[in-house]
């Protein structure tokens, strides 16, 4: 077993399934591996269904300005963030990373773009703000993905999908049930290891995510675990 699986945060119904599905999708390769990033973002204002969009963009990038002044004041040096590392090493291996977030597209994109990992097999699906010939935003594109929806966007791009039928294992990671859906486009699928964040309600939520995750990281957002399994996919560890 994998050491990190053995950490205080990591929660799981049935270790041996989860060995037989990391041993299988070993056995394949990491040419037929595809990793899914489910986020959530912007969760509390997106879920007040009191508010119009039109109040929620300001509230959004008001969120986004402030958190990205945090981040500068902390001085995060670009190697020592696990997400870098994570996206770093799926590009190495030539690994499709899907991310779907009910989030503000443009906005997900330059912080990927920012931190340097937008890397060619990265894949966002959001929803991204229109704009007119002044540059004023006038709407968001398509339908609006939010949280209950997000499986509806994965099918209408099963055409994507379609490339990936080489790549039948999947590393699934999501924060809510409802992201347990979302590799539904995913035809003649092997393997699928569903690993999901539970960061807050734990003793309210924790049961639901046992009987639908393999994986359960309780209060855990260091990626330590998803990268130490791509590591030992990878056959890098």
């Amino acid at each position: 077993m994998i050491p990190e699986l053995s950490n205080p945060s990591v929660c799981m119904r049935d270790p041996q399934r989860v060995q037989e599905i990391l041993q299988s999708m070993l056995k394949a390769g990491s040419n037929t591996l595809q990793l899914k990033k489910l986020l959530n973002t912007y969760y509390p204002i997106e879920i007040d269904s009191s508010r119009s969009i039109e109040e929620k963009l300001p509230l959004m990038v008001e969120w986004w300005t402030k958190a990205h002044g945090l981040l500068v004041q902390q001085e995060i040096r670009k190697d020592l963030l696990a997400v870098v590392l994570l996206f770093d090493h799926l590009y190495e291996h030539s690994i499709p990373l899907l991310i779907f977030s009910a989030g503000i597209g443009d906005i997900l994109e330059e912080v990927i773009r920012q931190a340097g990992v937008f890397h060619p097999n990265v894949n966002v699906f959001s929803n991204y703000m229109d704009f007119d010939e002044t540059g004023v935003l006038r709407a968001f594109k398509g339908e609006l993905i939010h949280i209950y929806n997000k499986r509806e966007g994965a099918l209408l791009n099963t055409g994507h999908f379609e490339e990936l039928r080489t790549r039948p294992n999947v590393l699934l990671l999501g924060d809510s049930l409802g992201d347990l859906t979302m590799a539904d486009g995913v035809q003649d699928m092997k393997n699928i290891l569903k690993i999901g964040f539970l960061n807050d309600k734990v003793e309210e939520r924790k049961q639901s995510y046992l009987d639908s995750y393999d994986i359960v990281l309780v209060k855990d957002e260091t990626l330590e675990v998803p990268n130490a399994l791509l590591l030992f996919l990878t056959g890098s560890k």
